[in-house]
């Protein structure tokens, strides 16, 4: 296969996929990882995509951000299994922030009913999770609501956080990176997520390992603010070891 026709079909694959990766490109073609590096800088420098950590997306998607629907659809095995290992690290009887995110939502479906704890978060459908559960003491951070993540952002929220210091905060990310930490694509809710991060004493982020080397528009953090990341076993092994590397314990399920 020549270049442009190689070219062609990567450009297909990361509009099919919504990305591609560099070590699955140069097994799929059958050239090394330098070659397909030097194909995603072409097709970059073209528009046509994006290049980040360890591969490239479509141009435009650096800031794309799905809707709650797709969020709860994708990689949901992967979400359910850091979910139920996330419930090691609920302090009973202390107090959590559940952040706005498809795999925090996970956690807070499956806490236990016998669980006695109090829990605050800025997130709609969490607090909606939660709002029948006895043993919890739940506190609903307002503010604007946004519709695509239905979570609370803006002054309100932000003033909120400053009031409280929690055990835990169970975060989410749209992306992250050990170079560059934490991402997603709206400067609102990336406020609040910081804030979060300032309002617990241990940060545990809980994300599926298709957002490691996704970068978004609005970072809020880096891995020296994380202790716990909790992802799958699809997180590659040069990757877990960057993120530890920067502090960060990573537990993969």
């Amino acid at each position: 296969m020549y270049a442009p026709e190689r070219r062609q079909e990567i450009l297909r694959l990361a509009r099919a996929a919504g990305s591609v990766d560099v070590v699955a490109l140069a097994d799929r073609f059958q050239v090394t990882s330098e070659t397909v590096r030097r194909d995603l800088k072409a097709l970059d420098r073209s528009g046509l995509l994006r290049r980040v950590h360890g591969g490239a997306i479509p141009a435009g998607r650096l800031d794309f951000e799905p809707d709650l629907g797709e969020r709860e659809a994708a990689a949901a095995d992967e979400k359910d299994r850091i979910a139920l290992a996330a419930l090691a690290e609920l302090p009973d009887g202390g107090s959590v922030v559940l952040d706005a995110g498809s795999t925090v939502a996970r956690l807070a479906a499956v806490i236990p009913v016998e669980i006695a704890l109090t829990v605050v978060t800025h997130a709609l459908p969490v607090a909606a999770r939660l709002a029948a559960h006895t043993g919890i003491d739940l506190h609903l951070v307002g503010g604007r609501v946004r519709h695509r993540t239905r979570a609370a952002v803006d002054a309100w929220a932000l003033r909120a956080y400053v009031e409280i210091r929690a055990d835990v905060l169970f975060l989410a990310a749209d992306g992250f990176t050990a170079e560059g930490g934490l991402t997603t694509p709206d400067l609102a809710e990336a406020a609040v997520k910081r804030a979060a991060m300032g309002a617990a004493r241990r940060v545990v982020l809980l994300a599926d390992s298709a957002k490691a080397g996704q970068e978004h528009f609005a970072r809020f953090g880096s891995f020296a603010d994380v202790h716990l990341l909790i992802t799958d076993t699809g997180l590659a092994p040069a990757d877990k070891a960057a993120i530890e590397a920067a502090g960060t314990e990573v537990e993969l399920v």
